[in-house]
């Protein structure tokens, strides 16, 4: 975030990329706070030097009691940011608040001659960014009924006797000095809340690109839910085949051709069950709360299953955390992690590795292999759809990968190992933090 015009209103630092609409509001609300203490601090400072350095009368006690009701009410629109959002009549309010007080203040000093008349132009301009166009146009009426009362009705500004020769030369620098504020808060404001509508501009554009990688999930779910329902049939009578083969006297006799039909039967397994955890994930509410699940357990699991699945590939694992971390036990978490290895074992069929730490209660999970990387290219785009050089069809491990992540309020990233290789890395926040050591 920016830092605040004043030290009054500071608050930590962060970044304002992500912003919702309504975050968006309540910083627009807060800038304008902050503007407003600005005007508090140079409405008095312009008071006192006006009447006690120039020796310009003026009533000192309804102008000062003017900025202590401006100062009051701007703390009282502190209280509306801490809310979740801010609607757009209170930003009209707030501007035309400022539009009384400055038209209460100008009536008591000389009224449409006095050269800070052109601060109007200052809440015209800043309504014209914050507010929709009919309100706009409100605020725009305000300020010129406001303007045109001042030039028939308001306390005449009468300058000192040794000032009275030089009172054209004295108005000029009041609206120069008037000019340069006007100036320099429109930039100020102005480039603050171009960057905050900026961010939000990005979060709606976030929420599409969203939308639309949903979409696709949803698609390839459907996809793969009917292939699963059409695939019964056939693994099936596959099922009853092999076991009819077995049953054969040539067969029975034949000990090599009887060991490939029990790793077939085994793989044949597998496959039924692969396709019974997707009609159950596909029976399951997507509003259906999840459970949790030991971190070690879980990597243990997967790294069994798939070094018993690739015996050919080696697999490397090194887990480290402290005490018994859990996480988020989602079921396409487990084959988020499992379509990372197969990617891995594919770029790298000599080896790859499987780590795991907890970090400040950040799950992470890190996949390394050792083929040839890569490109920028696909580092510049990784997680998208369909960012595989393999052809279409392909690429859907990293993507769902990285929506599994984010769902779990997580993410991934990738990149190119110095010596050699690539490695994917998939941050998830852990369910409890951590407490005793503990290596796997």
């Amino acid at each position: 975030m920016d830092t605040p015009l004043l030290a009054l209103t500071r608050r930590p630092s962060g970044g304002l990329l992500g912003h919702s609409p309504k975050d968006a509001s309540i910083e627009n609300m807060r800038q304008l706070i902050q503007l407003r203490w600005l005007a508090v601090g140079g409405q008095l400072i312009a008071i006192l030097v006006a009447h006690f350095v120039l020796g310009v009368e003026l009533p000192l006690v309804p102008m000062i009691a003017i900025v202590v009701l401006l100062a009051f009410a701007n703390l009282l629109f502190r209280l509306s940011v801490r809310r979740s959002s801010i609607m757009s009549g209170e930003l009209l309010l707030a501007l035309l608040l400022d539009i009384a007080t400055l038209t209460a203040q100008l009536y008591l000093s000389g009224g449409a001659t006095n050269p800070f008349i052109s601060l109007y132009l200052l809440q015209v301009v800043l309504g014209a960014i914050l507010l929709r166009p009919p309100l706009v146009w409100l605020l725009v009426a305000a300020s010129c009924l406001c303007a045109a009362f001042l030039s028939v009705r308001h306390r005449p500004l009468v300058l000192p006797a040794e000032f009275s020769e030089e009172s054209a030369a004295l108005m000029l620098v009041g609206a120069w000095i008037s000019f340069a504020m006007v100036a320099v808060l429109l930039v100020l404001f102005i480039t603050r809340i171009r960057r905050n509508l900026r961010a939000r501009d990005a979060y709606a554009a976030e929420l599409a690109q969203r939308a639309a990688e949903e979409d696709g999930i949803v698609r390839m779910g459907l996809f793969a839910s009917g292939a699963a329902h059409e695939l019964g049939t056939p693994l099936s009578t596959l099922a009853v085949l092999i076991a009819d083969w077995r049953r054969h006297p040539a067969i029975v006799r034949d000990e090599q051709f009887a060991e490939e039909l029990d790793e077939a039967q085994a793989e044949l397994g597998r496959c039924k069950q692969i396709v019974s955890n997707i009609l159950h994930s596909a029976g399951r509410s997507r509003g259906e709360a999840m459970g949790s699940a030991p971190v070690g357990a879980l990597l243990e699991s997967i790294a069994s299953n798939w070094r018993a699945a690739h015996p050919s590939v080696p697999l490397d694992h090194r887990f480290s955390w402290t005490g018994t971390p859990t996480v988020a036990a989602e079921p396409a978490l487990r084959q988020a992690i499992w379509s990372l290895l197969e990617n891995a074992a594919e770029a790298s069929p000599l080896g790859v590795n499987l780590n795991g730490e907890v970090v400040d209660e950040w799950l992470i999970i890190r996949v390394a292999d050792r083929g040839a990387g890569f490109s920028a290219q696909q580092l510049a785009r990784i997680g998208e759809l369909n960012q595989s050089t393999k052809g279409p069809g392909h690429g859907l491990g990293l993507f769902l990968a990285s929506n599994v992540a984010r769902r779990l309020g997580g993410k991934l990233e990738a990149a190119n190992r110095p010596d050699g290789g690539a490695e994917v890395r998939l941050t998830l926040p852990t369910a409890n933090p951590p407490a005793v050591e503990e290596d796997g």
